[in-house]
């Protein structure tokens, strides 16, 4: 059943008395309303589309998080063939926030790396709601420095809230293996794509999107605090939120026009939740461009390129 978000009564509505139609529609084969529905159907488009077309940061703070939208598991899934999931840190333990491992993708053995939060409570405690702990992050770092090895390339798939801010990650050092993986993205010799598929926080999503081409989904987000938090420093009050998204420019179009980012890739109307096939599929030919371009670059002037990108993000705003 599809769950509607707060600012999508209107359209809501519409198509509850579009679902009750059709039911009775289907019931009977003396009633005929088919003229009636698709005029409803035809109004229901239009106010989507226009509703989509001028999104708040805030609204696209709640679509980014919608519950139905796909996890990295849905992606690995579906266009990751013979995936082979790596577990462990080889340090400490498995941590379930991250799923890693080796695959093909298009024919091409890859590494992928997806934070996965879960799409029901069981697996939203199984993965810690797609909070990693340093175990998660160094388990990254393994599996980085292991294409690299092999000379294959990483794709990684980002949708967290932020790394797990517990004191028993604290005292595992959290910080220390999240600027760890940071170094350890710049330094891999071998392509690196990432792709924001949902929510990009903090730390915990700069962990693994420190790459040679950083994909968003449309109306995924990407920040370096969370708009709540964001609001109680500066407000004392998490109800302002929707002033701190929309001061945090946090949007795929506000990065992307502040180069942060490299591509958007565009999502199905009404959101990647809507047509979950859609979007992945929109993904997974983003992916394949990316990979095209990288594909001969030699790797030290991959390496340095990458490097050189980041140092550049911020200069000509301070300038």
């Amino acid at each position: 059943m599809r769950q509607f978000l707060d600012f999508e009564k209107s359209v809501a509505e519409l198509e509850t008395k579009i679902f009750e139609l059709q039911r009775v529609e289907d019931s009977s084969d003396d009633v005929n309303i088919s003229e009636e529905l698709k005029q409803l159907i035809e109004k229901a488009d239009k106010q989507l589309i226009a509703l989509y077309a001028k999104l708040t940061p805030w609204q696209k703070v709640q679509v980014a998080r919608h519950a139905q939208r796909p996890h990295a598991l849905n992606y690995i899934q579906a266009f990751i063939e013979d995936f082979t999931p790596l577990a462990g840190d080889r340090l400490f333990a498995e941590d379930h926030a991250i799923i890693g491992g080796i695959g093909r993708f298009h024919g091409q053995t890859v590494v992928v790396i997806g934070i996965e939060r879960g799409s029901d409570l069981d697996t939203r405690l199984q993965h810690n709601f797609g909070m990693a702990r340093p175990e998660g992050y160094r388990k990254a770092q393994r599996l980085m420095r292991l294409a690299s090895h092999f000379d294959v390339p990483v794709i990684t798939l980002v949708d967290t809230p932020g790394a797990w801010p517990g004191i028993d990650a604290e005292e595992r050092g959290q910080a220390e293996a999240i600027a760890k993986s940071i170094q350890t993205c710049l330094r891999t010799s071998v392509p690196i794509i990432a792709v924001i598929i949902g929510e990009g926080g903090s730390g915990g999503a700069i962990a693994l999107a420190t790459a040679d081409k950083i994909l968003m989904l449309e109306h995924s987000i990407y920040s370096v605090i969370s708009p709540e938090a964001c609001s109680s420093i500066l407000w004392r009050d998490a109800s302002q939120a929707a002033q701190a998204a929309g001061a945090l420019c946090l949007t795929a179009q506000d990065l992307l026009r502040l180069k942060l980012i490299d591509q958007i890739i565009p999502e199905p109307m009404g959101g990647a939740q809507r047509d979950p096939q859609i979007a992945i599929e929109s993904v997974k030919k983003a992916i394949q461009e990316a990979l095209d371009q990288l594909k001969d670059i030699p790797k030290q002037v991959l390496q340095a390129q990458r490097r050189d990108k980041f140092l550049a993000m911020g200069r000509q705003e301070a300038e």
